[in-house]
């Protein structure tokens, strides 16, 4: 009898009330969404006792228990699923009519997991007197990380390059990157050395011996490779640096030309050579300078290694005390299919969606959170 209204001995009978005007959908997490609506102007007769939010297709739902307009929050709901909803008003006599549909929403689908690249910073190349040995390239480090859901956060730490130096001493490693809970490139590479041997890699590729019979320092296994020998007393030329992806050549015993700095390795993601190691010094006798190693390695004469790449720093060139080259930042790249949505916020990151992949790319410190 909705809609009628009778009066016997002063009693008045009731109806449901009208349907609510449908307000705005939206998507709240991966089993979540809330729903705003207006409540009718009849509420038949009977104070409105709450309302009721129902999803298409079926399976979410919420109530909210009040008379007035408001928003309701919807659980139940499925991740990665588009739907729509209605809202019905309820009184003393019963349900009214559902509203209009509201807008399509899809609910959060977050990636089961990520795929990551982690860059140390590079080393720096060595200076000094003689030839100086190039820097190692940062540690490199891949892989992936499950067990993300909505709510899921990575903290995101950039490690930066080692300054080039003109003692005739160790040259210094770079800073390691990090991503919370997944893993890190602890340390930079080992930066050439003058006068001695050249530094083992800090998680990073080695650096370039030095003028003379200076052996090149060691990689670390899975992050980077040896530095290359110097080749021999003076005026013999500097070993290059240790790359992600090969060893740093060792100077020559015949030309005097410094060693070049070892190659980076591809991330197939973005299409890029990351952590080429630094080239070693030439001789004092104008031979030629070794070359950076592909992958952001910097020439030698003080060539820098590339920002965001790892590479290592160029040796210094003989005379004069010249400063060794600085390594290159480091960088950190998050990717994941793009099947999936975006994450829910980030910082310290550009973001690109290429290659049936969502990628963001840290150049500086920050974070992620799904």
């Amino acid at each position: 009898m909705s809609g009628i209204m009778l009066n016997f001995a002063g009693v008045t009978a009731t109806s449901v009330p009208g349907a609510p005007t449908i307000g705005t959908a939206t998507t709240t997490g991966t089993t979540t969404a809330t729903v705003s609506f207006t409540a009718p102007a009849n509420n038949g007769g009977s104070p409105i006792t709450s309302y009721t939010a129902t999803s298409s297709p079926a399976g979410g739902s919420g109530t909210l228990s009040q008379a007035g307009s408001g928003t309701i929050n919807v659980t139940g709901l499925t991740a990665g699923v588009a739907y729509t909803f209605t809202v019905t008003a309820t009184n003393a006599i019963g349900t009214s009519a559902p509203s209009a549909a509201s807008n399509s929403i899809t609910t959060l689908n977050p990636p089961s997991s990520i795929n990551y690249l982690i860059v140390a910073g590079g080393g720096a190349g060595c200076g000094g007197g003689n030839s100086g040995g190039g820097g190692g390239a940062g540690g490199f480090v891949t892989g992936s990380s499950g067990g993300v859901n909505t709510g899921t956060s990575f903290s995101v730490s950039v490690g930066g390059g080692a300054t080039g130096n003109t003692a005739n001493a160790n040259a210094p490693d770079g800073t390691g990157s990090t991503i919370s809970g997944v893993n890190s490139a602890n340390g930079g590479g080992g930066g050439g050395r003058g006068g001695g041997t050249g530094n083992s890699g800090g998680s990073g590729g080695g650096g370039g011996g030095n003028v003379g019979v200076q052996p090149g320092g060691s990689g670390t296994g899975g992050q980077g490779n040896n530095g290359g020998d110097g080749g021999g007393n003076s005026p013999y030329g500097a070993g290059g640096g240790g790359g992600a992806g090969g060893a740093g050549t060792s100077a020559s015993s015949v030309s005097y030309n410094g060693g070049a700095g070892g190659s980076g390795s591809f991330y197939s993601v973005t299409g890029t050579y990351y952590a080429g190691g630094g080239g070693g010094g030439g001789s004092v006798q104008g031979a030629s300078a070794g070359g950076g190693g592909i992958g952001g390695g910097g020439s030698a004469d003080s060539g820098n290694g590339s920002a965001n790449t790892g590479g290592g720093g160029g040796g210094g060139i003989n005379s004069g005390a010249p400063a060794g080259g600085s390594g290159g930042s480091g960088i950190v790249i998050i990717s994941y299919s793009n099947t999936f949505d975006n994450a829910v916020s980030f910082s310290g990151a550009s973001f690109t969606n290429s290659g049936g992949n969502k990628i963001y790319t840290f150049s500086s410190s920050g974070s992620i959170t799904f």
